[in-house]
């Protein structure tokens, strides 16, 4: 039995469709190659578009929005803003979740069960649990 032919047309076809594909890969002369190249293309790709102001106050009023806290006792708080149902779920350091409730504040956030709070204003938040000392606590994501 005689070996396929692959006719001329086919193979330059395949040749055509690979350089065609790498082509459209990142060109590895604009790799970062230092530290700080490395962390000003990170800070880049996570660096949001602007928005505008009615899409943040959708953003905002219509859908969970996800945070993470870091505290100065070295708790970290992962919290979920569910706003349509003016509630928030905190999940703390050793992972036990607790689901608190919207307060009116007069300004800032303010969200409370029986006995844990969280009250805050931009990136700062103060973390209360009963029987223990509040903490503060800065938004990091």
């Amino acid at each position: 039995m005689s070996q396929p032919v692959l006719r001329p047309s086919i193979a330059l076809g395949g040749l055509a469709a690979a350089l065609l594909l790498t082509a459209c890969g990142p060109d590895p002369d604009k790799a970062p190659t230092t530290g700080d190249e490395v962390k000003e293309r990170a800070i880049e790709a996570q660096t949001a578009r602007k928005r505008t102001g009615a899409e943040v106050q959708d953003r905002v009023l219509n859908r969970v929005v996800h945070t993470v806290y870091l505290c100065d006792n070295g708790e970290r708080l992962s919290v979920d803003f569910d706003n349509p149902r003016q509630m928030a779920t905190i999940r703390n350091s050793s992972g036990e979740a607790v689901d608190l409730y919207q307060e009116r504040a007069a300004d800032g956030i303010w969200y409370r069960a029986s006995n844990v709070e969280l009250r805050g204003k931009g990136v700062l938040a103060t973390w209360s649990v009963e029987g223990r000392q509040p903490t503060e606590c800065r938004a990091v994501d």
